[in-house]
Order: C-alpha cells, then sequence, then structure tokens
C-alpha cells in the first residue's frame, strides 16, 4: 500500500511538472495530444490532487498499518521471551528439586544398609 502510495504521489507530481513546464495548455503524452480549455485545466488539476491526496492517503494508511504490526510482533516476541525465561526457571527449580530427593534417597539408602550389616 505504501509503494501504491508513492506511485500515486509521484504520478501526481509527475502532472504538476508537466503542466508548470509547458507554456502552453496543449499537452503531448505518450503520444497523444491534449488541449484544455480554463474549465478542463480545472478539472484537470483537481483529479491531479485527488490522485496526489489519495496517494498520501495510502502511504499513510500503510504506515500506520506496519507500525501496528511491528508493535504486535514486538510484544509477541516479549511474550515469547517472559514465557521461556519462566520456563526456564521451572526446570532449574524441577532440577533443584529432584536433586534434593536424590540426594535425600541416598542417604535414606546408606542409612539402611548401615542398620542392616
Amino acid at each position: 500500500m505504501i509503494v501504491l502510495g508513492l506511485i500515486l504521489i509521484l504520478l501526481a507530481g509527475g502532472a504538476f511538472a508537466l503542466v508548470l513546464s509547458e507554456e502552453s495548455a496543449r499537452y503531448i503524452l505518450f503520444g497523444y495530444t491534449f488541449e484544455f480549455n480554463h474549465v478542463g485545466m480545472f478539472l484537470a488539476g483537481a483529479a491531479a490532487a485527488a490522485v496526489l491526496l489519495l496517494g498520501l492517503w495510502m502511504m499513510g494508511s500503510g504506515s500506520r498499518r506496519t507500525a501496528r504490526q511491528r508493535r504486535r510482533l514486538r510484544s509477541a516476541r516479549a511474550e515469547t521471551s517472559s514465557r521461556v525465561a519462566q520456563l526456564e526457571e521451572e526446570k532449574r527449580d524441577l532440577e533443584r528439586k529432584l536433586e534434593r530427593e536424590q540426594t535425600a534417597s541416598d542417604g535414606d539408602r546408606l542409612v539402611a544398609r548401615g542398620e542392616h550389616q
């Protein structure tokens, strides 16, 4: 959408540049000759202004959408990162708990072996 908006802006800018560079109301564009009266020039200018405004609106709309997507992506990455950190912390806690249980059961086995001998 941003690219299409930029193309429309350049198109309108080209139309304005063409009008400003010509000395008469006769324009040759792509092999076709256009000759406008005052009303035709006004309507052509209004059309070029509308294309310019449409291009600006499209660029702004595309920029806002892109920014919104980037914010959402950044938020999702931060959420995922915090979730991974939380899971890693839970894993470390479980590993410590398992290690304590194994140490305690090893100690119980040693005591049990010592009593039977």
